[in-house]
């Protein structure tokens, strides 16, 4: 009687395992991309780029210059929020702001490949009028701006609270679910900052409450050639762009 209940209450166990794993396996996208605080768009986009037949809807700011900016956001960012901001910073670049899919204005639904595919084909637009691109990736950003710059030849990197490697920080957030056979949108940085020829900035947050410290320095330590890092001081993964550090680091590598 006793070994049936282990039987019965070890069978249980593995099926509740079972349940939260199908259920992360399901919902991963929901966990990882969270468009809904940028629906509500307070500045009309101004450019439009369709690609695969999907129509996304951005901002460009300080039109006709010889250099550009792309930047790359959070999962949760409002980009049109860094409009001012980033055309005040640089402005002998022009800047393009373009939402994923399935954020702002964008159509589609988000995934890894189809934001690595977007921001390329945005590279490509901007780079029949502007010789010398450069990106900023943020967050989520950073796995999308590394690959961009291990396939087209981008002027200069920043990388804002960037991670080696999104399936390595959700172990370190659930380390009793096999994360690395669930997870499908791996961002793997590590494996491409190999093929990046292009000086490099890394922007750190100290207090970053979100990408642990060792997920960055694992990337850092994957690229070929070190890339600057710049470790702004009291700042949170979210606060970062408050602190007068990180608007000068990116002036200074930028401008």
């Amino acid at each position: 009687m006793f070994l049936r209940v282990i039987v019965v209450l070890v069978a249980l166990a593995a099926l509740l395992y079972a349940g939260v794993c199908l259920s992360l396996y399901l919902g991963q996208r929901q966990q990882i991309y969270h468009p809904e605080a940028t629906w509500r768009v307070q500045q009309a986009p101004d450019f439009e780029l369709v690609n695969d037949g999907v129509r996304l809807r951005g901002w460009v700011m300080n039109p006709g210059r010889r250099k550009a900016l792309l930047y790359f956001g959070g999962n949760g960012e409002r980009i049109e929020d860094a409009r001012e901001e980033l055309a005040h910073w640089f402005p002998d670049r022009t800047i393009y702001l373009l939402p994923y899919r399935g954020y702002a204005a964008s159509e589609g639904k988000p995934g890894e490949t189809a934001l690595v595919a977007d921001a390329r084909a945005l590279f490509d637009l901007a780079a029949r009028t502007h010789p010398q691109i450069a990106a900023i990736g943020r967050s989520l950003g950073s796995g999308v701006a590394v690959q961009l710059a291990a396939k087209r030849p981008v002027e200069r990197l920043v990388l804002v609270t960037p991670f080696d490697s999104l399936v390595r920080v959700a172990a370190g957030y659930f380390p009793w679910l096999p994360v690395n056979a669930l997870m499908r949108d791996r961002f793997e940085s590590w494996r491409y900052v190999g093929a990046i020829h292009c000086p490099v900035l890394v922007i750190r947050a100290q207090d970053d409450e979100v990408i642990p410290a060792a997920r960055t320095v694992a990337l850092v330590a994957a690229f070929s050639s070190p890339p600057t890092v710049q470790v702004v001081p009291d700042a949170g993964h979210n606060t970062v762009q408050d602190h007068a550090d990180y608007r000068v680091s990116l002036e200074h590598f930028l401008q």
